[in-house]
């Protein structure tokens, strides 16, 4: 069965749900349509209250509606009231810290919800620091992936290194400042000294640093620490395994032929 929740966001009278994206760091990164929605939603379920106040206080709106709070530990109990809402025509706006909401955020779970019951959603696009590292990071982004945070315990994270070991799209994930420089200091065991990466820290903010190299000088970096602020890193993917000569095998062939 497929479910189907059309949106048609500039109709009134309907209620729907609504994902915004919110700037990372400058507010005047904030699309004219999230201005319009935290000014007419009739209910703000924000990642973080204190967050999205200074946010409208920052782009002088006035927060029109009751603002809720949808983080990780209450969203599962906040998505019956808020699906009520806005079956009964009213219109939810759900916002995360920074950037796209249920990218590594709340909100996919609300999602899901409101197409399961046939209530429509729609998203203003916006900010986003997985693309926006991939485009600074100056490596191929023709084709990348998302990984989330990197794990936190060592083994965990060298066994999901081991995985991208022949992935030959771009890598981006998050990482947290303190974690940085063992998760690259994995990261040059596990997939080698030469792997291309870039780390940008505090992207779109008044101390916005990209660094690109090799994943050996990156870590030599990182492990001057202390690292500070938002982190998100992209790896290099994997060059393509190289068949070898017809010719080289032969003999090898001739070997197991001869074994039999």
């Amino acid at each position: 069965m497929v479910a189907h929740a059309a949106a048609e966001p500039d109709e009134p009278g309907g209620g729907r749900l609504v994902l915004a994206a919110t700037p990372l760091g400058q507010a005047r990164d904030a699309s004219a349509r999230l201005v319009d929605a935290l000014a007419t939603a009739d209910v703000v379920a924000a990642e973080d209250t204190r967050r999205v106040r200074a946010l409208a206080a920052a782009l002088d709106v006035r927060i029109g509606g009751r603002v809720i709070s949808h983080y990780d530990a209450v969203e599962a109990a906040r998505l019956p009231g808020l699906l009520d809402e806005v079956a009964a025509g009213r219109t939810v706006l759900v916002v995360s810290d920074a950037g796209m909401p249920a990218v590594s955020d709340p909100g996919y779970r609300i999602v899901a919800a409101a197409a399961a019951r046939g209530l429509p959603v729609t998203c203003l696009p916006g900010p986003s620091a997985v693309t926006t590292a991939l485009v600074l990071s100056g490596l191929p982004g023709d084709r990348f992936c998302f990984e989330g945070f990197a794990p936190r315990r060592a083994g965990e994270r060298q066994r999901w290194l081991q995985t991208l070991l022949a992935e030959q799209r771009a890598v981006v994930f998050f990482e947290s400042p303190h974690r940085l420089a063992d998760t690259l200091a994995d990261a040059v065991r596990v997939l080698g000294e030469p792997r291309a990466a870039a780390v940008c820290r505090e992207l779109t903010k008044l101390h916005e640093q990209v660094l690109r190299g090799s994943l050996a000088e990156l870590a030599a970096w990182a492990a001057t620490g202390p690292v500070r602020g938002e982190i998100t890193v992209v790896l290099a993917g994997a060059a393509p395994a190289v068949a070898p000569p017809v010719d080289s095998l032969v003999g090898a062939v001739h070997e197991r032929v001869a074994s039999r």
